[in-house]
């Protein structure tokens, strides 16, 4: 499902976040960092909500940033527009917690996502523009059916919780991983863009991931913030999730 953006001023420095997962504590931390490097606006790909101990809060927090965002699996889940057969048995267990738990006004803003929403240039999904809530971006089978729907020269994923660059040009799919606070031009052909995590990285760091594109460069820059895990994991104990989506936080797993 396609949801096109209102037209408006173009922004020229984006934060591109993804996979917030509840953690309100790590998405002040990356909004914080963003606002120093002068972003202007905020797209973010889905997974807002579930495993961590606050969802009213992270999505009350980016609907007053103004951020675009898409729907993500856990965002589904937690409406109860999709269910959790799916999902592996703490993943359950934490959407359950997230269905029981999200308010009225918080279930609405969730409901009325898109999959996948066009920024200019880019197009926004949480997983592929094929399967834009489950699939992950990490073979090159599923990146050639992505960039076979990519109508814009630019896209944006998560879902993966790892940063990561993917080219499909005269040679193929390429991918590379991103050094963090290194620009890295757009260049020619099809570009697609996972930012990381902000709330649940799993690339053996376990600060939070986002990116920075600024569109009058033609760049993109990975970015790691550090932030206070222990008052995550304190929250999340508080709120009875399981102690393995807690613990695993501290080594970015």
């Amino acid at each position: 499902m396609l949801c096109p953006t209102p037209q408006r001023e173009e922004v020229v420095r984006v934060a591109l976040i993804s996979d917030v997962h509840a953690n309100l504590v790590a998405l002040e931390a990356v909004l914080a960092d963003a606002e120093g490097r002068g972003v202007e606006a905020i797209w973010n790909l889905g997974d807002t909500v579930g495993y961590g101990p606050d969802p009213n809060g992270v999505v009350a927090r980016l609907v007053e940033a103004g951020a675009v965002s898409v729907l993500g699996n856990h965002d589904a889940a937690a409406t109860g527009a999709i269910g959790t057969e799916w999902f592996n048995s703490l993943a359950a267990e934490a959407a359950e917690w997230t269905r029981a738990h999200v308010e009225p006004e918080t279930a609405a803003t969730l409901a009325g996502l898109g999959e996948v929403v066009r920024e200019g240039e880019w197009s926004l999904a949480h997983g592929t523009l094929r399967q834009p809530l489950w699939e992950y971006l990490i073979t090159e089978e599923a990146a050639e059916g992505h960039f076979a729907l990519q109508e814009t020269p630019y896209s944006a994923v998560g879902h993966t919780h790892v940063p990561l660059l993917v080219r499909r040009g005269t040679a193929g799919v390429e991918g590379e991983t991103p050094v963090p606070g290194e620009a890295v031009a757009f260049g020619e052909g099809l570009l697609c863009v996972n930012p990381g995590s902000v709330g649940q990285p799993r690339d053996g760091d376990p600060r939070s991931s986002y990116a920075l594109i600024d569109t009058e460069a033609g760049t993109v820059t990975h970015y790691r913030v550090s932030y206070d895990i222990g008052e995550t994991q304190r929250r999340m104990e508080e709120a009875g999730l399981p102690r393995a989506l807690a613990e695993r936080l501290r080594f970015g797993r």
